[in-house]
């Protein structure tokens, strides 16, 4: 394992995996944390931050290039943005049960499976992971 691909790659995919990698080590704290509370709020907050900068950044990673600069990937930017809306406006309408569906759904598709694509062979996750 080795951080020389990450850290030698075009902006803004170091920023956007370290944003990423924080997101889901906060969604995993969340999950196993007990639920609400300013400490819940607080980890909630900063995911949210973590999770927006993961979508917006991820409008200029173009390393897989299918339709011009975009790829299908591409199509859970603005899924990513409105469930983070969905989520907090649930939370905040207290609406419990939707909320908590909300977010764990963001975390199991946009950063857990999205994410497992970034693993696959010729992508930078991977030539940190294995090698390159």
């Amino acid at each position: 394992m080795t951080l020389e691909p990450l850290l030698s790659a075009a902006s803004p995919i170091p920023s956007h995996a370290v944003a990423a990698l924080g997101a889901v080590a906060l969604g995993a704290m969340q999950l196993l944390r007990p639920k609400g509370g300013r400490g819940h709020r607080a980890i909630g907050w900063a995911f949210v931050i973590l999770m927006t900068w993961t979508a917006v950044s991820a409008i200029f990673v173009s390393t897989l290039k299918v339709w011009g600069p975009f790829s299908p990937i591409h199509l859970l930017i603005p899924v990513t943005l409105v469930a983070l809306w969905s989520g907090v406006r649930q939370a905040r309408a207290g609406d419990v049960a939707g909320h908590r569906r909300a977010m764990i759904l963001l975390y199991v598709l946009a950063l857990l499976i999205t994410g497992g694509f970034t693993l696959l062979p010729g992508r930078v996750m991977h030539a940190v992971l294995f090698g390159g």
